[in-house]
């Protein structure tokens, strides 16, 4: 391996690879040397612009802690989360659609009973959410575990509230036997992810919008069914089209109806506008061992 060229160094450095044990591992390095090295010598890459990617790079690592996660975040607005999503949630049309599980997602969340209120006081819009949980032909599937968590009026999450501790706009419900499971909160706002990190510089410097549309996170899992990571988009959304994550699916743009305070399904819930949101979850099945 003396005198390597342009052209010689790929395959040079795969044959070092050559005693890998693990089968997966050597096919993904294989492809991963061979992509990188058609990248370099497509865009022509120069030592200035290699030595800005691993500065990049490093600052991006760097920027990670434990409640952020930057690679992550380049990752999302790069596509590549979506696309591993896609490939590994392969699902009929008429079952829910995944989409991408967020920075946000907590265990340590409670447990409450059918229309609690998990607004923990923040202001806000009330909303109400009426869901349901079914399989492929309509049956309901009960005691299914759905996990829920929003961000506020303002676009921040509990974790980003200032002197918040204790949790809110999430929790932990089972369906009834019916399938069903609801609460009431706050309806959520659209938001900026963090434009701060090296991630904001390349979103500045290809001028996209920092700004996903307003949604609300859900987690379903029961025995017997593929689990289900989603979220509901309010379809007036002025983000539906540019999100910079891309997590928006036409299946999963749902309709926030709005009514004012003496009117409506919830007449008598409140004082003020709110907001009801109903939605029918689809489980598949488990593929069959």
């Amino acid at each position: 391996m003396r005198d390597l060229s342009s052209d010689t160094i790929t395959e040079a450095v795969i044959s070092t690879m050559r005693d890998t044990q693990d089968s997966r591992l050597a096919e993904i390095m294989e492809s991963l040397v061979r992509h990188v090295h058609a990248f370099v010598r497509e865009v022509d890459l120069t030592e200035e612009e290699w030595a800005r990617g691993v500065d990049f790079l490093t600052r991006t690592g760097q920027m990670c802690t434990q409640t952020r996660q930057e690679f992550i975040l380049l990752s999302d607005v790069l596509g590549v989360t979506m696309l591993v999503d896609a490939l590994s949630n392969r699902r009929p049309v008429e079952a829910t659609q995944n989409s991408v599980l967020g920075p946000f997602f907590r265990d340590d969340r409670p447990q409450q009973p059918y229309a609690a209120d998990i607004s923990g006081g923040l202001p806000g819009t009330p909303l109400f959410f009426e869901g349901r949980v079914v399989d492929r032909d309509g049956a309901p599937v009960a005691s299914a575990a759905v996990d829920v968590w929003h961000s506020d009026a303002e676009g921040h999450y509990d974790v980003d509230v200032p002197g918040r501790v204790d949790p809110a706009m999430r929790a932990l419900f089972l369906t009834d036997e019916t399938g069903h499971f609801g609460f009431r909160s706050i309806r959520p706002s659209s938001y900026p992810i963090p434009g701060d990190g090296p991630v904001g510089e390349i979103m500045g410097a290809t001028g996209r919008s920092l700004m996903r549309p307003a949604h609300v996170h859900l987690l379903i899992e029961a025995p017997g069914f593929q689990r289900v990571t989603t979220m509901l988009f309010p379809s007036d959304d002025p983000y539906l089209d540019a999100d910079p994550v891309f997590g928006v699916k036409e299946s999963l743009v749902a309709s926030y109806d709005s009514y004012a305070a003496d009117s409506g399904p919830r007449r008598g819930s409140t004082d003020q506008p709110y907001t009801v949101l109903r939605h029918t979850f689809v489980l598949e099945p488990l593929p069959a061992d």
